[in-house]
C-alpha cells in the first residue's frame, strides 16, 4: 500500500499556482510548501527541504479529495471563498474582525462562519492563549476571549485550491462594489 502524501500551504507566505515553491518535510509526514523566497526557510531543517512541483501539489489534492467534497464545493459561494482566503493568510480570527477585514455584515459573516464550520471548512478553536493575528501586534500573545475564533481546516484548504484551480476567485477578488469593499490581497 503506498501512502499518500499531504501538501499544505505554508502560511507564512501563502504561495500561489504558478509560483516557485519549495517542501518542507514536518515531523508529522505533511510537506509544507513555502515560497522559494520565504524567510521562513532559513529556521528550517535544511535537509528536510525537498523540490517539490505544482503539478505533483495538485495531483495529491485531487486524488485526496473525498467524493462529498465535490457536492460540498457546489455550495460555496464567493463570500464564502473570501473569508476562507482571509484565514489562510491570517489564521485563527473571529466574525468581528473578519467582517472589518473583508468589509462583509456581520451578521453576514456570523451566518457564514456557522455554515464553514458545519460544512467542515473551519473548526472552531478551543479556549487557549492565541497570538495575534498576522501584521497586528508582531509576537504578541493574547488569551482567548469571549470571541468564537475560527481556523481553517485541511478541507477549507483544498476548497481554497479548486476555487483558485478553476479560475472562481477573480470576481471575488476584484469587485469593489456592495458588500466587498476592499481586495484581500492588497491587506499586508
Amino acid at each position: 500500500m503506498t501512502e499518500e502524501l499531504t501538501y499544505a500551504l505554508a502560511k507564512c507566505c501563502s504561495p500561489q499556482v504558478g509560483c516557485r515553491v519549495i517542501g518542507y518535510f514536518k515531523e508529522d509526514g505533511a510537506i509544507a510548501v513555502h515560497l522559494s523566497g520565504c524567510a521562513s526557510l532559513k529556521h528550517l531543517r535544511q535537509e528536510r527541504l525537498l523540490s517539490v512541483t505544482w503539478q505533483e501539489i495538485q495531483a495529491a489534492a485531487s486524488t485526496s479529495e473525498p467524493d462529498e467534497a465535490d457536492s460540498v464545493f457546489g455550495t460555496l459561494d464567493e463570500i464564502d471563498y473570501l473569508i476562507l482566503k482571509h484565514h489562510q493568510k491570517f489564521g485563527i480570527d473571529y466574525s468581528i474582525a473578519v467582517s472589518e477585514a473583508l468589509g462583509i455584515a456581520l451578521e453576514e459573516t456570523y451566518k457564514q462562519h456557522r455554515k464553514l464550520k458545519a460544512i467542515g471548512g473551519l473548526k472552531r478553536v478551543e479556549k487557549r492563549i492565541i497570538q495575534y493575528r498576522k501584521n497586528i501586534v508582531k509576537g504578541k500573545w493574547m488569551k482567548h476571549r469571549n470571541h468564537t475564533y475560527y481556523e481553517l481546516t485541511p478541507r477549507g484548504e483544498k476548497w481554497i485550491d479548486m476555487f483558485e484551480r478553476n479560475g472562481l476567485t477573480d470576481d471575488a477578488c476584484k469587485r469593489d462594489s456592495g458588500v466587498f469593499r476592499r481586495n484581500l490581497y492588497d491587506r499586508g
